[in-house]
């Protein structure tokens, strides 16, 4: 019978992504209604050190695969690695990160276990019987739907980065390291990693900002809006309108085809707030609002809202700081 919830958990050059520790924090909410452990899959090349890491933030066990064929992300051997691991234990839920490698290699994974897969999750819920609700934005994003899975095992899904909440590591936790070897079928490697290439990203990660002063269509001059956050010690992002403007670089971008955020306070200014953009920050702990429009969905998410025009708030705000 399946049982335990699993967490694959992304690591690039050696380092575990902040989606991992964030998904390591919902397995442990849904493993506390089942009484169920939380497992952590960890591959990759001179990896397994970080399987303490991992412990501290949630899991009961970490499955480490360390071979030289995990050295860099390709999906074949990936998936051969979870599949063979997932074939021999056989959790009940399995959970990725919504990003480039998760999304590559979940639905690999889904097609091989013969199992459904929910991508781009922004709530996970279950029930005392390991259920899992899975809950994503819909229909373009105008509603969102609860999908289970209720006669395929493992219940699988992607969950974005910056959704849920990580847990206060606590390194005093105690877990089990477990070492696997997996038998690889070389014969199916059809990519290899020639050179990695390493881009320098100009812009600031919207998703690790504590302060996020974010620009829609209703603000024309976006030179404002980066000297308030440089005064404010925050980070610039944007509503879709200006990335399709080409006034704003895509990573700024913030709803549900940008980036999700989760900062101690999101200072949106000319953001009417559609439901896709609602969806990548109604988690922030502090939201402030400005807009013409006294009517503007955004104004139902915010803990202050303004009904003035943005541009000339932004100047205000400039000269008295």
């Amino acid at each position: 019978m399946a049982k335990n919830i699993w967490v694959f958990c992304e690591q690039r050059d050696g380092e575990i992504q902040s989606v991992a520790f964030e998904l390591l924090g919902v397995a442990r909410e849904l493993a506390a209604k089942t009484g169920e452990k939380v497992g952590a899959l960890l591959l990759g090349s001179g990896v397994e050190k970080k399987a303490k890491d991992l412990v501290a933030f949630g899991a009961d066990e970490v499955y480490v695969v360390d071979d030289k064929n995990l050295g860099y992300y390709v999906t074949e051997p990936y998936a051969q690695a979870v599949y063979s691991l997932v074939k021999e234990y056989e959790p009940n839920v399995l959970l990725f990160g919504a990003t480039s490698i998760g999304r590559d290699l979940a639905p690999r994974l889904s097609a091989r276990l013969k199992t459904g897969l929910t991508a781009d999750c922004t709530k996970l819920e279950n029930d005392e019987d390991g259920n899992l609700f899975m809950t994503r934005p819909a229909f373009g994003g105008n509603l969102f739907a609860t999908i289970v899975c209720p006669n395929h095992r493992p219940q699988m899904s992607t969950v974005r980065p910056g959704v849920m909440q990580k847990l206060e590591p606590d390194y005093a936790r105690k877990g089990e390291v477990i070492n696997k070897t997996v038998k690889f079928d070389a014969s199916k490697f059809a990519v290899k990693v020639v050179e990695e290439v390493m881009e320098t990203q100009s812009v600031d990660k919207i998703e690790d900002a504590n302060i996020l002063v974010s620009c829609g269509r209703g603000v024309k001059d976006v030179a404002p809006a980066f000297e308030f956050a440089t005064k404010v010690k925050g980070t610039v992002s944007s509503s879709r309108a200006l990335v399709d403007a080409g006034i704003m670089e895509q990573p700024r971008q913030v709803g549900q085809t940008g980036k999700t955020v989760r900062p101690q306070a999101y200072i949106a200014f000319g953001i009417s707030g559609a439901i896709q953009h609602l969806a990548g920050m109604e988690e922030s702990e502090f939201i402030i609002a400005v807009n013409t429009d006294k009517g503007a969905p955004i104004f139902k998410v915010a803990n202050l809202g303004i009904v003035a025009d943005a541009q000339a708030v932004l100047k205000q705000l400039n000269k008295i700081l």
